[in-house]
């Protein structure tokens, strides 16, 4: 017993620590200082944030407890899934309850700028008359309502959509209930009115007040606005059977999870408890999945609303455009640049044009033998994805793996790798058991008759979009060694296997976690010796318990850690004996915090690392993930100084105490904020040329 609460003193809960990075996402729309309409933007994140939680984390969780019930705990935490679910459905509880009220503040602070949401008891006499015509003529004709009763069963609710539910009353007291699908009426949801400039109505508001009208024979007794969320946790390695088409198979998974159970039922109104148990009983949610938000169920529309305010440019962040970068030359080929010198891409600071620059040039490289690349998640107007269709069609061999089960992905995948293999590239879909989440590029060049590679390791996705709105790396290099190790990761992608042993790039799933843990072993025995040892990490979720045994092992020892982690955090820093030498903050502002940087040692024997890799058992033992040394001085100096000031960061910043909570940093005289920092520098750099 005495060791369980020591285990719980000093690891934190995944899914409670995931709920505190939710939190901080809604601190931003919370916080004043933030501009109102990224206000608007955080709020929404916070909430599709939670609908994944729902759809994914949650939905495990209850499946696990219907399995196992109390026998599997967490590893860490030893809590079953059913303490981890009701300590769940408690915070974010309270998380909706802070939602509720930021959402009413910013809708009155955008009262003050001429916008509004209004609602029946607000509106004129014209304006009522308005809305009943467009209710009659716009409205009425498009909806398809349905009663259920012993003829017509309880329909099916597609997951995150809205329905106008409401419970009707016969002439002969009998109760029915009655539901209107809100969603895809070919209507705009956002509905200006005429009558006052800036006033908008939402359709599900109109339909839900016009209701009686659509059910004129009954008496209406409660109304309300619906939404399911519905589970979408299924694994693709165990349903698979090799006698199917891969990316058919994959297809008809989609389907079948848009039609899983529902997890949560969100309510826009108190109904009576027994017709809240009703629609319990027919969704088949558990009562404790209810929640009631005083709030519009889906806020996406709220970027419609700062679209009608984009000419008010105090209410958002400061314009920022992603620079050129000072280590490529203009004018010059960018595959001659990266072989006299290695070169790094910081996203959104500096602009990916160079890489897609170098896959461009690479298609028309008559030197040029082929082109590998992994693709787990792509724009839906991928350039990246062209210029590999480009070297196809110029007889280059190019090879791509694409990832199927990049979840909520994978359709926009299936449409681009039929894409690619009608233009002649050879895809393959990756291997049983792992998911391929490296983001490797390999170029192969023969020149005077000599094999030459052009390597590139990211610790993001070959997106164009999500490169201006993540922070991410890019390493190019020409270095052989590393060359023929990623060439050896493409050849064990190509024969369905992993890598088993490399020299140079951390490789996941055999070659990643071991690696990294005689890293750490390494700087406990500089500490014993009484040398100064160090361990710096930035990633985005850190739940690897053998990681996280080995940090807490090495704090014991003496070794400075220092961790900048945005998301999940399962280690508690600051125990007395335990994680007293371990500084944990976590970076949540304009740009979304996507780059892993791993650093051991100190005093010119640094040995860095960039990855697309967090330390998440996932990541470590059921992924292929590659990590890139970082050779080149310049480079290695340069993530040194982004690591220092982030961990400077006392603006955005938020440091996790000893007693799990997490606390603004308010170090420091002058404000430090790193994302605007970095964005100095890139604009600087590109001013000095």
């Amino acid at each position: 017993m005495k060791d369980e609460i020591k285990g719980r003193e000093m690891y934190m809960n995944r899914e409670l620590s995931w709920v505190k990075f939710n939190e901080r996402v809604l601190e931003e729309a919370e916080k004043q200082t933030t501009p109102l309409c990224e206000r608007l933007s955080f709020a929404s994140i916070f909430q599709s944030n939670l609908d994944e939680f729902f759809m994914v984390r949650v939905a495990s969780l209850h499946d696990q407890m219907l399995v196992h019930k109390h026998i599997k705990k967490d590893n860490k935490t030893k809590m079953t899934a059913k303490e981890q679910i009701d300590a769940v459905l408690h915070e974010v509880k309270k998380l909706n309850r802070r939602k509720d009220v930021a959402y009413q503040d910013m809708m009155d602070q955008l009262e003050e700028k001429g916008v509004r949401m209004v609602d029946f008891q607000k509106i004129t006499k014209e304006e009522s008359e308005f809305l009943a015509g467009y209710f009659e003529e716009e409205i009425a004709p498009l909806i398809s309502p349905t009663i259920v009763g012993k003829k017509q069963p309880f329909p099916f609710l597609r997951n995150k959509e809205i329905y106008a539910v409401v419970i009707l009353e016969t002439k002969g007291g009998k109760e029915k209930i009655g539901i209107i699908p809100c969603t895809n009426l070919v209507v705009d949801r956002l509905i200006q009115l005429p009558t006052r400039e800036g006033a908008y109505m939402l359709s599900e508001d109109i339909i839900l007040h016009y209701v009686p009208q659509v059910f004129s024979k009954y008496h209406v007794k409660a109304k309300s606005v619906i939404r399911v969320t519905r589970n979408a946790d299924i694994d693709a390695d165990a349903l698979y059977d090799e006698d199917l088409d891969y990316r058919e198979f994959m297809e008809d998974l989609i389907k079948k999870r848009k039609k899983r159970m529902p997890i949560r039922l969100e309510l826009s109104r108190e109904m009576d408890s027994s017709i809240v148990e009703s629609l319990c009983r027919f969704l088949e949610v558990n009562r404790d999945y209810v929640f009631k938000n005083n709030t519009p169920l889906d806020l996406s529309f709220l970027f419609q609303l700062q679209d009608v305010l984009r000419n008010k440019e105090e209410l958002f962040y400061e314009k920022r455009v992603p620079q050129k970068s000072p280590m490529f030359q203009e004018g010059k080929s960018i595959i001659a640049q990266i072989k006299e010198k290695d070169k790094m891409l910081s996203f959104p600071y500096e602009n990916i044009r160079p890489f897609i620059t170098l896959l461009g040039e690479a298609a028309e490289d008559p030197k040029v033998v082929s082109i590998k690349m992994t693709l787990y998640r792509v724009a839906k107007h991928s350039k990246i994805v062209e210029a590999l269709v480009d070297a196809a069609e110029n007889g280059k061999e190019v090879t791509v793996l694409v990832e199927l089960k990049a979840r909520f992905d994978e359709e926009n995948n299936i449409k681009w790798s039929r894409h690619l293999e009608k233009a002649g590239c050879r895809v393959i879909y990756g291997i049983d058991n792992y998911k391929v989440h490296s983001k490797l590029c390999l170029i192969t060049r023969k020149e005077e008759g000599k094999v030459e590679y052009i390597t590139q390791v990211g610790t993001g996705n070959y997106n164009e979009k999500t490169s201006k709105i993540y922070t991410d790396l890019s390493i190019m290099t020409a270095n052989p060694e590393i060359g023929m190790e990623a060439n050896e990761v493409f050849k064990a992608l190509a024969l369905e296997t992993v890598v088993d042993e490399t020299s140079h790039l951390l490789v996941a799933p055999k070659c990643l976690q071991n690696k990294v843990l005689k890293m750490m072993d390494g700087e406990i025995a500089h500490a014993q010796a009484g040398e100064e040892a160090y361990i710096g990490l930035k990633l985005n979720s850190l739940t690897d318990k053998a990681i996280i045994d080995k940090l807490i092992e090495a704090s014991q020892a003496g070794v400075k850690i220092d961790m900048i982690i945005r998301g999940i955090c399962c280690l508690v820093p600051g125990i007395p004996g335990i994680t007293e030498n371990i500084r944990v903050i976590s970076i949540v502002g304009r740009f979304l915090e996507h780059s892993r940087i791993y650093i051991f040692g100190c005093n010119g024997r640094e040995k860095i690392y960039i990855a697309s890799a967090d330390y998440m058992t996932r990541n470590t033992l059921r992924r292929v993930e590659v990590a890139i040394p970082v050779y080149d001085e310049e480079i290695k100096n340069a993530l040194s100084e982004m690591f220092i000031t982030m961990l400077s960061d006392n603006t955005q910043a938020r440091e996790l105490g000893a007693d799990g909570v997490y606390r603004n940093v308010k170090d420091g005289d002058s404000k430090l904020n790193a994302q605007e920092f970095f964005y100095e520098q890139a604009y600087s750099a590109r001013g000095n040329e």
